[in-house]
This record gives structure tokens, C-alpha cells and sequence, in this order.
């Protein structure tokens, strides 16, 4: 478990649950709610969403904090958070990048 040691570690998994939670509540749950008069499954993935929503946020803030991102790359990162795929692209086009180990000169 050392990738949640770090904050990129901590978005990243953040994300990927984020992701998946709005995907289950858009094409699970609300088709349950409106095609089979099942609001529960709303209520119940609605929460969780929600829940991991504000933790994605915070992550993402502690992140740029940290990683002294720009307010471009900062304001990229949440507002990708509003797309149903928003948190997978974070991962593999912003994350990844940076992720990198940063070599640091011997002497």
C-alpha cells in the first residue's frame, strides 16, 4: 500500500473510485430509479459518490498544494472531476506524466 503514501497515490486512487462511482450512478443506478421505479439505488451509489466527490476534491487540492501546480493544471484536474470519465483521464494524461522519479545530481 505505498501508492497511498503519497498525495499523487491518494488522488489516483481517489480518482479511479470517483470515476467508477459516477458511472455505476449513471448507468445503473439512475436507470434503475427512472425505468424501474427503484429510487434506492440512487440513494444508496448517490452517497457514495458523493462522499468520494469531496474526497477526490480535497486530494486534488492537497496534490497541487504539494506538487506546486499551476491554477491551469489545478482548475484541469477538478473540472475534469464533472465528466463521467473525467477522473480516468486525469490519471493517464496529467498524473502519469508527473509521476515520474525526478533524478537528482550525485554530489
Amino acid at each position: 500500500m505505498t501508492w497511498m503514501k503519497t498525495t499523487l497515490g491518494r488522488l489516483r486512487v481517489t480518482g479511479w473510485a470517483e470515476g467508477i462511482s459516477f458511472l455505476l450512478l449513471l448507468g445503473v443506478a439512475m436507470p434503475l430509479k427512472y425505468l424501474a421505479g427503484q429510487p434506492g439505488a440512487v440513494r444508496l451509489v448517490g452517497m457514495a459518490h458523493g462522499v468520494l466527490f469531496i474526497l477526490y476534491v480535497f486530494c486534488a487540492l492537497q496534490a497541487a498544494w504539494v506538487h506546486r501546480w499551476s491554477w491551469q493544471r489545478t482548475a484541469l484536474v477538478l473540472l475534469a472531476s464533472l465528466l463521467p470519465a473525467g477522473p480516468f483521464f486525469v490519471e493517464s494524461r496529467i498524473l502519469r506524466p508527473t509521476s515520474k522519479p525526478v533524478a537528482v545530481p550525485a554530489g
